[in-house]
C-alpha cells in the first residue's frame, strides 16, 4: 500500500503502510479500519515514520522530527513510544527495528 488523498506532485494526506492509516490533516490514525486514539507524541513519530517510509532513520533523527531539534532528553524515549504504537497499532504496522541504527516503517 502507498500514499493516497493528495494532488500530483503534493505530499500525501493519508499514508498507507500495511493495514494502518495515517491521515495527517486529521491527525488520525487508522488500525484494520478502526480509529485509534493515539497520545501526541505518538501520533507525531507514526506521521514522521510515515513521511520517511522505506527509510531507516536513528533514534535522534525520529526525535528531531516528531519532538523537535530543541528537545533534550534520553533517545530510549523513542524506543518507549515505538512500543506503545506497536501495542495499540498491532501487527499490521510494518515497523521493523533496524538493528544498530533505529527503525523503518515499511
Amino acid at each position: 500500500m502507498g500514499a493516497s488523498s493528495a494532488a500530483p506532485g503534493a505530499a500525501p494526506t493519508v499514508i498507507a503502510a500495511g493495514l494502518v492509516e495515517i491521515d495527517l490533516e486529521r491527525r488520525e490514525a487508522r488500525a484494520e479500519g478502526r480509529p485509534v486514539a493515539l497520545a501526541t507524541k505518538e501520533f507525531d513519530l507514526l506521521a514522521h515514520l510515515g513521511a520517511n517510509r522505506g527509510r531507516a532513520l536513528t533514534r535522534q533523527q525520529l526525535l528531531d522530527g516528531a519532538w523537535g531539534v530543541a528537545w533534550e532528553g534520553d533517545q530510549r524515549t523513542v524506543d518507549v513510544h515505538v512500543r506503545q504504537l506497536r501495542r495499540k497499532l498491532g501487527p499490521g504496522l510494518p515497523l521493523a527495528t533496524v538493528w544498530g541504527v533505529g527503525y523503518r516503517l515499511d
